[in-house]
This record gives structure tokens, sequence and C-alpha cells, in this order.
């Protein structure tokens, strides 16, 4: 069984990004700075109603327009239009056509001059509470807007619910939460006679490649996709997305590259994100402190990807319940997705667990409250693994619990000062089996490593670098890293936090077989380190290229963690002040320590900004989002980051596990739990703003709904 080395040089220490200079000073090239010769602008024709059926589209006038080279239909509306069904439009923003011109100006002047006829239906739905209610207009006409939610159950809930010593109840929501990368979607796409080559700011070259070839009609070998870098993706990335097939759809019929890049309303509007939920929780622990009893009842809306028609409690809303770092003998789950007219919904970084964890690691701080109990120590009692345990020790040491706890509401003063914790857990992903690689090796003794795997900026490139310098006793700055290309290898997606899980067992096949191959070739017994440039200038003029694979032992899964949370709470103003936060993650054999923590920084950062301030807002008049930009819809900035310190535990023995999702999970449950802390009273739904502050005091009225 193959084994990560005992004594490193690079692995597990602070090695600096490789493709750092490039980001730096700009040489980095995104998809939207692609600019193939005679490129076009392309820009889509977007629904202006929430529902409505189409009928009759005319494309002519646009074709006609000047500076405009193309005008194809999205893909949805040509394949319903080709088989005879109705055009309908489901909501605000869905995709109708698209254009490709030589100017922006000239692109929003023929979007003006599509006529679209259109039969507007008033009939429609954009909150969860409205579309549940019995006589709510459908938004799938042949299935309820509520799927099927079976309740589930193990033991007996309600004697066990007898046999507590405390019971709580309580009502815990949090809001759709919307992807806004620093990078909007989109791609730079060329379609000529040899194929199709396209740009696209994408989690996964492969998966872009596939979901083309098949929308295109296309053989594999015909389309090639190209990631140099990116600028951000959290789960919404991984396919060609409609915007991408028109792109190249209008490519081809305008002889030319276009590049299509989404406007940040846009990406509110349609390209996925994390559903809403809507936690009723019932839990019991009995005298000794174990948790004995749950009851849960959670619904939320993927938009028009919800209801009956789409499997209910699919499509993300489903949470894990109870939360899988705890262990409950007795549980009854029911659970239910509903149908709105809004964009559907995608995976987002964690799918599921941040609202999971938001729900009951509140259940876990009011339970304890009134069971009179430690926090800290109620999760320890019941922590399902021996790693969590060690975890929350750690964590309450390094944070000072026992001496910052104190009982909730007792904090003097205006300003009042209050603690939390919650748990982390990412049991769902796993490495890639399926991943290769090559490496070339000249007789200078450059050598360069080729991966189909995409670095969506967390810093693969330099993950690939630090293994096989530690392995071929290089350093890396020696390794040449070429990644983000389908020529290459396949390699996997960037999402779930498998990556590196899948990539760093991959480097160790192809440096082991080089190494041997080498060693034979030039016969240097030890061709590593000092004896590397002599035993590759024995080659001669050809170079080596060696071929690698995914191999068993050296990764696996799942990742844990815990947060510590200090926050400030203004009881005049209702603000809430992050003040620190302290982090203790796990995630097996760390590659590098510097990049790992910052995972676990931007984590941290969007898990706060879930906590405080981000929240989708849908008008219900009109079906449209209200706050589709930076300035409306709000996002943790430089002014708000806490101090955070981060404790990584280093577990070689148990391989290379990802930590893009755990980071985030725990931060708004212990930053929710902190504010409870504090002001001694619950603001039960995310995000928690200075309204809802002020309305849990009795300060303000409360408001009618989870947006104010």
């Amino acid at each position: 069984m193959p084994s990560w080395p005992a004594e490193t040089k690079y692995i597990s220490k602070n090695t600096l990004r490789i493709d750092a200079p490039e980001k730096v000073t700009g040489r980095a090239r995104y998809s939207s700075d692609i600019q193939e010769k005679g490129w076009l602008y392309g820009m889509i024709l977007r629904s202006k109603w929430p529902a409505a059926k189409i009928k009759s589209i005319n494309l002519d006038k646009a074709r006609q327009m000047p500076g405009i080279k193309a005008a194809v239909l999205s893909p949805a509306i040509e394949e319903r239009q080709k088989n005879g069904a109705d055009l309908t439009l489901r909501f605000y923003g869905e995709e109708i056509a698209a254009v490709a011109g030589t100017s922006k100006s000239a692109c929003i002047d023929a979007l003006k001059a599509i006529e679209v006829d259109v039969e507007p239906n008033d009939n429609f739905v954009v909150l969860e509470d409205d579309a549940k209610a019995p006589d709510a207009p459908r938004v799938w006409a042949d299935a309820p807007n509520v799927g099927d939610s079976k309740p589930k159950e193990t033991g007996d809930v309600d004697s066990a619910f007898g046999e507590c010593a405390a019971v709580i109840e309580g009502f815990y929501t949090t809001p759709v939460q919307i992807h806004n990368p620093m990078e909007t979607h989109g791609s730079t796409t060329s379609w000529t006679d040899a194929g199709v080559t396209c740009w696209s700011s994408t989690q996964g070259i492969t998966s872009v490649k596939n979901g083309l070839a098949g929308a295109l009609n296309l053989d594999h070998d015909k389309v090639r996709v190209i990631t140099d870098f990116m600028g951000g993706g959290f789960g919404a990335k991984f396919n060609p997305g409609p915007h991408t097939v028109m792109a190249a759809k209008l490519s081809q019929a305008a002889k030319a590259p276009v590049r299509l890049m989404l406007t940040r309303f846009d990406q509110a509007l349609a390209v996925g994100n994390r559903p809403s939920s809507f936690q009723k929780i019932k839990m019991g622990a009995t005298a000794d402190g174990m948790l004995h009893a749950f009851e849960f009842d959670n619904y939320g809306t993927a938009g028009i990807g919800g209801g009956a028609a789409t499997g209910g409690g699919g499509s993300g809303v489903t949470l894990p319940a109870p939360y899988p770092t705890y262990k409950v003998p007795n549980t009854r789950v029911k659970q239910a997705s509903v149908a709105i007219n809004a964009g559907g919904a995608t995976a987002f970084r964690a799918p599921a667990h941040p609202p999971g964890c938001y729900g009951f690691e509140s259940a876990m701080d009011d339970l304890a409250v009134k069971l009179g109990v430690d926090p800290v120590e109620f999760r320890i009692k019941n922590a399902v693994t021996e790693i969590h345990k060690k975890e929350f020790k750690l964590g309450a040491e390094k944070f000072g619990w026992k001496d910052k706890y104190k009982k909730p509401g007792s904090s003097a003063g205006v300003v009042k000062t209050g603690v939390g914790c919650a748990s982390a857990a990412w049991p769902a992903g796993g490495p890639n089996n399926k991943t290769q690689g090559e490496a070339q090796i000249n007789p200078d003794g450059s050598i360069e490593f080729r991966l189909g795997v995409q670095d969506i900026g967390t810093g693969s490139k330099t993950v690939i670098a630090i293994i096989a310098a530690d392995l071929l006793g290089l350093t890396p700055e020696q390794i040449t890293v070429k990644v983000g290309d389908t020529n290459y290898p396949p390699g996997p997606g960037s999402g779930g936090s498998t990556t590196t899980a899948s990539i760093s067992p991959t480097i160790y096949d192809i440096c082991t077989k080089a190494l041997t191959q080498l060693q034979t070739q030039s016969g240097i017994a030890d061709a590593r380190g000092k004896n590397w440039k002599a035993a590759c200038k024995k080659l001669g003029v050809s170079p080596l290229v060696v071929h690698g694979n995914w191999i068993e032992g050296l990764s696996t899964k799942p990742a844990y963690g815990v947060q510590f949370a200090e926050v400030d709470v203004d009881t005049d103003t209702g603000l809430v002040t992050v003040k620190k936060i302290v982090a203790i993650h796990d995630c097996g054999l760390i590659v590098n320590q510097i990049t790992t923590e910052s995972q676990i920084n931007g984590g941290i950062i969007m898990g706060m900004g879930y906590a405080l301030f981000e929240e989708r807002v849908m008008d219900d008049l009109s079906g449209v989002v209200l706050n589709p930009n930076f300035e409306t819809y709000k996002l943790a900035t430089m002014g708000d980051i806490p101090e955070i310190e981060v404790t990584l535990l280093n577990m070689p023995e148990r391989g290379v596990i990802g930590i893009g999702e755990p980071a985030t999970v725990p931060t708004a449950a212990a930053i929710g739990n902190a504010v409870a802390n504090a002001i001694g009273v619950r603001v039960y739904s995310l995000p928690i703003t200075p309204a809802k502050v002020l309305a849990a005091l009795g300060k303000v009225p409360k408001a009618n709904s989870a947006t104010t």
C-alpha cells in the first residue's frame, strides 16, 4: 500500500502560490479577457414576466440591426418549439434568445428589436408560504407546488419526548443565497470547421465539454474547453448552462468567436442559488445531558426546481437532520420542496449543510441553556467521533471559552458581548478515482505536469508542484504545471472538496513511475534531487512522457471541524459586530499549510455573510429579484472581517481530504449562537439584521416576513 513520505520539505509547509506572479501582474487571462480575432459581444434576452406563454418569437428585425451578426433562440425555447410544446415561461429572467454583435450598444438595441408576442399570466407566486397555500397558483400546471414529503422515523419519538428532562421547540429559517463570484458566469466560444473551442469560467472543464458536445450534437473530440484562470466558483459553474450553448450557436451563425459574460443582474436571476429553509425543530435530552428525541419538519424552495414536478425534497432542499456530528436515537424527519416562480437552485458550497447546521446547532444551544449545562460540554458528550471531541476541547482552550462564556444576556452595558460555537461536517464527496495525468521529462532536466483539472483559485497548481517537488527531490520552482485544458488527461471537477484528494494520488503515481523509468533508462540508481539533471541528460534527445492514475490509499473522506465566535451586539442599534472566529479543522494530510488556511479564511468570510448580510429579496408583485447587485445584495467587506485564528490537525495517516466545504458550514450557526448568548434571546432567522435584533429585544415590532 502506498504512503506519503514521513519526512517532507514542502508538503505540510507554507509554499507561495506558483501562479501568484501572473495574477498580481495582470498577466493571468480569464475567460472575459480572451480576445480572439474578430470576436463579438453576446447578450441574452430574458423574460420580463414571472409567468407567461409565448405565442410567437421573431428574430428577423434583430438580425438586421446595425452591427448584429447573429441571433438565436435559447436551447429550451428552441427544443420546445421543435417538439410543438407550449412555450411557457416560469420565472423573471428565464432565457428567451441571444444576439451577437460588434458592440454592447448594438446588442442592447438588437435585444429590444426581438419581437416576442406573449400572453402574461398574472397567477404566479414567488414567496414560499404563499406557494404552500392550497389555492396558490401552480408553477407547474400538472403538479402541486409542494413536493411529497413522507416522514422518516427511527425509534419511538413520542415516547422518547416523555422521557426527556428538557425539551425545546424552535422555528429556524434561512434565506435563498445568491451565487456571487467576482467573475460572473460566461465564456468566449469559437465554432469553426475544426470544432468548438470554449474558454469557460468553469469548475469543470470536462463537464462543460460533455455538456456542449451533447447540446450541439458534436463528437467529443470536436469540443475543447480551456480554463486558464477563473475568478471564483462555489458550485454553480459545473455545466455549460444556456449562456455557453447560445454563445456557441451564435459563433456558428456569425462565423466569429463570441464572448458572452453574464451581468450581475443575470447572476441574481438565473444561474442557481442556495435554497431557503424553514425548520421547525423539537429536541429533547435526558437528565444526564444525552440527546434523546428529535422532531424535524422542514420546507424550502429551489425555485422552479422545487415541488412535486421535480421530485419533492430533492433539488438541494433536503437538509442533514439530525446533524451528522451528533447521534439522536429517536428521530422523526419530514422535509418538502416548494416550487415558486423564480430561478432554480444549484449546488452551493457544502450543499444543504450550512442551513442544516444553523438549525440544529441553534437548537443545541437552546437545549443546553434549558438544561443548565455548558454548551461545549453538551456537544462533547453527544459528539459522534473522537476527532470532533478533540476539536471541541482544543477550540475551547484556544478561544478561552471557560472565561468568556457567561449566562445568556448577562453581559453588562448597551453593547453586549456573547460567544457561541458550532460543528462542521462534510461527509459527502470523495476523491474521483478516474483522475489521470502525465508528466513530460526533458533531457535538460525540466519537467512539465499536465492534468485536465482547473485551478479555480484554491491553489491546485501549487498542490501539484509541492507534491512533485517533494517526491522528486526538486523545488516547486522547478516544476511547470499546466492545467485547465480538456486536451490534457481527464481530471476531476473542482467541487465537493474533492479536487486535492483526487489529484494528489495521481501526482504520486506519476512521480513514482517517472523515477522508476528514469532510473532504468539512465542507469542511475537514485535519480532524485542532485542526480536529477544527470539522469535526465541520459535521455538523449527524446523526452520521457509518463502517464499516471489515481491510486488507492492516499486520499479519503470525511472532514470535520468546529468554530467558535465572539460578537458584540449594540442593543440600541441592533448592529452585530463579529470580533473573533477560532476555527479548528481536520483535512487529513495538509499539502500546503498557507493555502489550506486561506480556504478556511474564505469559508469563514462566506459563512459570516450568510449569517449577517446575504438574502435574496423577491418582489411578490413582479417576480423580480430586488437586490441583484453589490450595492443592494450585501456581502462581507474588509471592514467586517474579524480576527480569524485557524488551527489545523495534520493527519497524514488519513490521506488527503478536501477542506473547501467544511470551512463554511458552522460559521453562521456559531455567530447566531453568540448573538443569542449576548442578548439573551434568539434571533431565529438569517440574516441576523439590526431590525431583527431590535425586534427580538422588543424594541421594534416583529417583521411579518423574513426579508425585513
